[in-house]
Protein backbone atom coordinates (compact mmCIF):
# COMPACT_ATOMS: atom_id res chain seq x y z
CA UNK A 1 0.00 0.00 0.00
CA UNK A 2 1.37 3.66 -1.16
CA UNK A 3 1.74 6.30 2.02
CA UNK A 4 0.30 9.20 1.17
CA UNK A 5 0.84 12.66 2.35
CA UNK A 6 -0.95 15.85 2.84
CA UNK A 7 0.54 19.46 2.83
CA UNK A 8 2.83 20.43 5.02
CA UNK A 9 1.40 23.48 7.32
CA UNK A 10 2.36 26.96 6.81
CA UNK A 11 4.85 28.64 9.48
CA UNK A 12 5.73 31.78 9.23
CA UNK A 13 9.80 32.44 9.38
CA UNK A 14 9.62 34.31 12.34
CA UNK A 15 8.63 31.30 14.16
CA UNK A 16 10.73 29.03 12.60
CA UNK A 17 13.46 30.89 13.67
CA UNK A 18 12.19 30.58 17.34
CA UNK A 19 11.58 27.36 17.02
CA UNK A 20 15.71 26.85 16.21
CA UNK A 21 16.79 29.21 19.27
CA UNK A 22 14.52 27.58 21.57
CA UNK A 23 15.67 24.20 20.74
CA UNK A 24 19.53 25.38 21.20
CA UNK A 25 18.01 26.31 24.58
CA UNK A 26 16.08 23.40 25.79
CA UNK A 27 19.05 21.28 24.76
CA UNK A 28 21.30 23.02 27.19
CA UNK A 29 23.53 24.88 23.93
CA UNK A 30 22.76 27.71 25.21
CA UNK A 31 22.42 28.68 29.10
CA UNK A 32 20.60 30.58 31.50
CA UNK A 33 22.16 34.16 30.84
CA UNK A 34 23.90 33.12 27.59
CA UNK A 35 23.91 36.44 25.59
CA UNK A 36 22.42 35.96 22.37
CA UNK A 37 23.89 37.28 19.25
CA UNK A 38 22.79 40.56 18.10
CA UNK A 39 19.82 41.05 15.98
CA UNK A 40 22.10 42.16 12.86
CA UNK A 41 24.00 38.72 13.26
CA UNK A 42 21.13 36.39 13.71
CA UNK A 43 19.72 38.00 10.89
CA UNK A 44 22.68 37.29 8.65
CA UNK A 45 22.86 33.75 10.28
CA UNK A 46 19.40 32.74 9.40
CA UNK A 47 19.45 34.74 5.99
CA UNK A 48 16.32 36.72 7.18
CA UNK A 49 15.16 40.51 7.30
CA UNK A 50 16.17 41.98 10.54
CA UNK A 51 12.44 42.37 11.27
CA UNK A 52 12.00 38.64 11.41
CA UNK A 53 14.32 37.80 14.10
CA UNK A 54 13.27 40.82 16.05
CA UNK A 55 9.21 39.00 15.76
CA UNK A 56 11.14 35.50 16.66
CA UNK A 57 12.43 37.27 19.80
CA UNK A 58 9.54 38.94 20.60
CA UNK A 59 8.06 35.40 20.48
CA UNK A 60 10.48 33.91 22.73
CA UNK A 61 10.23 36.86 25.05
CA UNK A 62 6.91 35.97 25.67
CA UNK A 63 7.67 32.72 26.24
CA UNK A 64 9.99 33.93 29.26
CA UNK A 65 12.62 31.86 27.27
CA UNK A 66 15.14 34.98 26.67
CA UNK A 67 14.66 38.30 28.00
CA UNK A 68 16.54 41.85 27.52
CA UNK A 69 19.42 43.03 29.31
CA UNK A 70 19.05 45.99 31.75
CA UNK A 71 20.11 48.77 29.85
CA UNK A 72 20.86 47.07 26.74
CA UNK A 73 18.39 45.88 23.67
CA UNK A 74 20.99 42.68 24.14
CA UNK A 75 18.58 39.55 24.47
CA UNK A 76 19.88 36.92 27.14
CA UNK A 77 18.73 33.36 27.68
CA UNK A 78 15.93 33.29 30.50
CA UNK A 79 14.45 30.86 32.89
CA UNK A 80 11.04 31.20 33.09
CA UNK A 81 10.08 31.76 37.04
CA UNK A 82 7.43 29.45 39.01
CA UNK A 83 5.37 32.86 38.87
CA UNK A 84 5.06 32.84 35.57
CA UNK A 85 4.53 29.54 34.43
CA UNK A 86 2.23 29.24 37.77
CA UNK A 87 -0.14 32.38 35.97
CA UNK A 88 -0.18 30.35 32.35
CA UNK A 89 -1.38 27.55 34.11
CA UNK A 90 -3.91 29.57 36.64
CA UNK A 91 -5.72 31.21 33.62
CA UNK A 92 -5.92 27.62 31.25
CA UNK A 93 -7.43 26.57 34.73
CA UNK A 94 -9.87 29.60 35.29
CA UNK A 95 -11.02 29.31 31.42
CA UNK A 96 -11.23 25.84 31.76
CA UNK A 97 -13.75 26.29 34.91
CA UNK A 98 -12.50 24.04 37.25
CA UNK A 99 -14.65 24.20 40.20
CA UNK A 100 -13.53 23.86 43.91
CA UNK A 101 -14.09 20.30 44.57
CA UNK A 102 -11.24 19.58 41.20
CA UNK A 103 -8.75 22.00 43.42
CA UNK A 104 -9.37 20.65 46.47
CA UNK A 105 -9.13 17.13 44.85
CA UNK A 106 -5.33 17.42 43.65
CA UNK A 107 -4.42 19.29 46.76
CA UNK A 108 -5.24 16.45 48.24
CA UNK A 109 -3.08 14.43 45.85
CA UNK A 110 -0.18 16.65 46.30
CA UNK A 111 -0.10 18.34 49.95
CA UNK A 112 0.23 15.01 51.54
CA UNK A 113 3.15 13.47 50.62
CA UNK A 114 5.08 17.20 50.42
CA UNK A 115 4.57 17.22 54.23
CA UNK A 116 6.00 13.29 54.36
CA UNK A 117 8.81 14.57 52.09
CA UNK A 118 9.51 17.64 54.14
CA UNK A 119 10.01 15.49 57.06
CA UNK A 120 12.13 13.44 55.37
CA UNK A 121 14.42 16.45 53.36
CA UNK A 122 13.99 19.45 55.18
CA UNK A 123 17.19 21.59 55.62
CA UNK A 124 17.69 24.25 58.62
CA UNK A 125 17.25 26.77 55.97
CA UNK A 126 13.80 25.44 54.86
CA UNK A 127 12.64 24.18 57.90
CA UNK A 128 13.08 27.80 59.33
CA UNK A 129 10.66 28.86 56.26
CA UNK A 130 8.11 26.57 57.61
CA UNK A 131 8.21 27.82 60.91
CA UNK A 132 8.01 31.43 60.20
CA UNK A 133 4.81 30.37 58.14
CA UNK A 134 3.61 28.90 60.27
CA UNK A 135 3.84 32.30 63.33
CA UNK A 136 3.12 34.46 60.72
CA UNK A 137 -0.24 32.67 60.23
CA UNK A 138 -1.31 32.51 63.96
CA UNK A 139 -0.07 36.07 64.57
CA UNK A 140 -1.77 37.25 61.20
CA UNK A 141 -4.89 40.17 61.42
CA UNK A 142 -7.97 39.69 61.01
CA UNK A 143 -8.67 40.74 57.30
CA UNK A 144 -9.19 37.82 55.22
CA UNK A 145 -6.74 38.82 52.73
CA UNK A 146 -3.99 38.57 55.02
CA UNK A 147 -5.32 34.99 56.16
CA UNK A 148 -5.30 33.55 52.63
CA UNK A 149 -1.74 34.86 51.85
CA UNK A 150 -0.92 32.84 55.11
CA UNK A 151 -2.43 29.78 54.02
CA UNK A 152 -0.19 30.35 50.32
CA UNK A 153 2.46 30.62 52.26
CA UNK A 154 2.45 27.61 54.39
CA UNK A 155 1.79 25.19 51.52
CA UNK A 156 4.60 27.09 49.68
CA UNK A 157 7.29 26.45 52.43
CA UNK A 158 6.15 22.80 52.61
CA UNK A 159 6.66 22.34 49.58
CA UNK A 160 9.70 24.04 49.55
CA UNK A 161 11.08 21.60 52.33
CA UNK A 162 10.43 18.95 50.70
CA UNK A 163 13.49 19.15 48.49
CA UNK A 164 11.66 18.57 45.07
CA UNK A 165 11.67 21.24 42.89
CA UNK A 166 8.88 19.88 40.61
CA UNK A 167 6.52 20.07 43.49
CA UNK A 168 6.35 24.22 43.56
CA UNK A 169 5.79 24.48 39.57
CA UNK A 170 3.12 21.89 39.99
CA UNK A 171 1.02 22.90 42.59
CA UNK A 172 1.55 26.91 42.35
CA UNK A 173 -1.37 27.30 39.55
CA UNK A 174 -3.41 24.92 42.36
CA UNK A 175 -2.32 27.37 45.55
CA UNK A 176 -3.40 30.50 43.36
CA UNK A 177 -6.87 28.86 42.99
CA UNK A 178 -7.48 27.76 46.08
CA UNK A 179 -6.54 31.80 47.42
CA UNK A 180 -9.57 32.76 45.74
CA UNK A 181 -11.74 30.17 46.97
CA UNK A 182 -9.94 30.74 50.45
CA UNK A 183 -11.24 34.65 50.25
CA UNK A 184 -14.75 33.48 50.56
CA UNK A 185 -14.27 30.85 53.08
CA UNK A 186 -12.45 33.06 55.78
CA UNK A 187 -15.03 35.78 54.91
CA UNK A 188 -17.80 33.45 55.92
CA UNK A 189 -16.35 31.20 58.62
CA UNK A 190 -13.41 33.56 60.69
CA UNK A 191 -13.16 30.62 63.13
CA UNK A 192 -12.17 28.39 60.21
CA UNK A 193 -8.50 30.72 61.45
CA UNK A 194 -8.31 28.92 64.67
CA UNK A 195 -8.53 25.32 63.02
CA UNK A 196 -6.40 26.08 60.33
CA UNK A 197 -3.54 27.96 62.50
CA UNK A 198 -4.02 24.20 64.89
CA UNK A 199 -2.97 22.14 61.98
CA UNK A 200 -0.26 23.87 60.28
CA UNK A 201 1.31 23.86 64.48
CA UNK A 202 0.51 19.78 64.02
CA UNK A 203 2.38 19.52 60.43
CA UNK A 204 5.50 21.69 61.57
CA UNK A 205 6.01 19.59 64.67
CA UNK A 206 6.17 15.66 62.67
CA UNK A 207 8.51 17.77 59.95
CA UNK A 208 10.54 18.80 62.83
CA UNK A 209 10.79 15.95 64.79
CA UNK A 210 11.37 14.14 61.50
CA UNK A 211 8.36 12.28 61.57
CA UNK A 212 6.80 11.14 57.51
CA UNK A 213 3.64 8.98 58.55
CA UNK A 214 2.87 12.07 61.02
CA UNK A 215 3.15 15.10 58.90
CA UNK A 216 1.48 13.25 55.82
CA UNK A 217 -1.36 12.27 58.17
CA UNK A 218 -1.91 15.72 59.36
CA UNK A 219 -1.31 17.54 56.41
CA UNK A 220 -4.27 15.05 54.90
CA UNK A 221 -6.21 16.42 58.28
CA UNK A 222 -5.48 19.60 57.15
CA UNK A 223 -6.44 19.59 53.46
CA UNK A 224 -9.64 17.27 54.02
CA UNK A 225 -10.48 20.05 56.61
CA UNK A 226 -10.34 22.67 53.96
CA UNK A 227 -13.78 20.54 51.67
CA UNK A 228 -15.79 20.47 55.50
CA UNK A 229 -15.44 24.25 55.38
CA UNK A 230 -16.71 25.08 52.55
CA UNK A 231 -19.27 22.50 52.94
CA UNK A 232 -20.42 23.92 56.18
CA UNK A 233 -19.94 28.06 54.58
CA UNK A 234 -22.79 26.70 51.80
CA UNK A 235 -20.11 26.56 49.10
CA UNK A 236 -21.26 24.56 46.35
CA UNK A 237 -18.07 22.21 45.41
CA UNK A 238 -19.26 22.12 41.69
CA UNK A 239 -19.21 25.69 41.15
CA UNK A 240 -16.15 27.28 39.17
CA UNK A 241 -13.60 28.47 41.33
CA UNK A 242 -13.17 32.41 41.31
CA UNK A 243 -10.28 33.12 38.56
CA UNK A 244 -8.01 35.43 41.00
CA UNK A 245 -7.09 39.08 38.56
CA UNK A 246 -4.26 38.40 36.68
CA UNK A 247 -0.62 39.23 37.78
Amino acid sequence: MNATFGPLPFEPGYRRIASAIAARILDRTLKDGDALPSELELASQFAVNRSTVREALRELESADLVARRRGTKRMVVARPATNQVADRVRLALALNDVTVREVWAMLEVLEPPAAEAAARERTPETLERVRRAVADFAGRSAAAQAAVDGVGEFFRAVAAASGNRVLPLMHEPLLLLLEAALRILIDRAPPARARIAAAQAHVLAAIEAGDADTARTWMGKHVRDFRRGFEICGIDLDTPVPAPAAG
